[in-house]
């Protein structure tokens, strides 16, 4: 079973077709936790992981998969990434399907970094490191092919996934994304062509593929464009009601 499949699968299981969005910010925090771990940066990722880990608690049995947003954690520093590691791992404990949202891209032997560090191995000497905790990570494919290849590549050995940036739900998206070329599609229909295209490979038993798409439901009309040219790709589409509420966000799949 791939990892698109794992996860429908999971959906399925919880008859929920939801993510959950993990995105600490200190201000919105409990008072409880707040005065708990007040005096330094360690203690405060030591409240946050306490938090996460209360929330996967309440949720890992109805809803499927948990999306921390990696910007939130980043700025924690080392702690923070520590913290995030050890949120991904307790969610997975839980049963959970975990996507870590970093929207990376590059080219070259960048690329092949960036998903040695979500999706793949890094090998040292004779020993492969990595991470078995991470099933999917989110891709900005906007260089093309030598920016999603070592991805793919990754999905292929490793049984992972990605979910690459298509139209996305942001105010703006509009000024690059809505821009139509001398063939008459806009560039989300190109990249969302580029992505079916890209995924042919990884088609899983449900029909869709391990090479998925992010897709904001702010935009219904471009939402039903792309359903129709990409008959095998699955969405992640966040913007769908109230996005964020106390540090969580909501997305929905198709």
């Amino acid at each position: 079973m791939n990892a698109i499949d794992k996860l429908i699968e999971k959906i399925k299981e919880t008859n929920n077709p939801t993510v959950i969005g993990l995105d600490p910010r200190y201000h919105m925090l409990p008072n409880c936790i707040r005065e708990k771990y007040k005096g330094s940066l360690e203690n405060v990722c030591e409240g946050i992981l306490e938090y996460n880990k209360a929330l996967i608690d309440e949720v890992c049995d109805i809803i499927p998969a948990v999306k921390p947003q990696i910007a939130f954690y980043e700025m924690l520093g080392l702690a923070g990434m520590e913290l995030l590691y050890k949120t991904c791992e307790y969610a997975k404990e839980k049963g959970m399907i975990v996507i870590v949202d970093a929207k990376r891209g590059d080219i070259g032997s960048t690329a092949e970094g960036y998903s040695d560090a979500f999706i793949g191995k890094t090998k040292i000497e004779d020993q492969l490191y990595g991470n078995d905790f991470i099933d999917f990570v989110t891709v900005n494919a906007y260089f093309g092919t030598d920016c999603v290849k070592p991805f793919i590549e990754d999905c292929k050995k490793y049984n992972k996934g990605i979910f690459i940036l298509v139209k996305t739900s942001n105010p703006s998206s509009g000024e690059l994304q809505d821009l139509k070329l001398e063939n008459g599609k806009t560039i989300y229909e190109t990249m969302g062509n580029l992505v079916e295209q890209w995924g042919k490979d990884l088609v899983g038993e449900n029909g869709y593929s391990s090479v998925a798409a992010v897709v904001g439901a702010t935009y219904p009309e471009q939402l039903q464009i792309l359903r129709k040219e990409m008959p095998h790709t699955f969405f992640l589409i966040p913007g769908y009601g109230a996005q964020r509420r106390q540090g969580r966000r909501y997305c929905f799949w198709i």
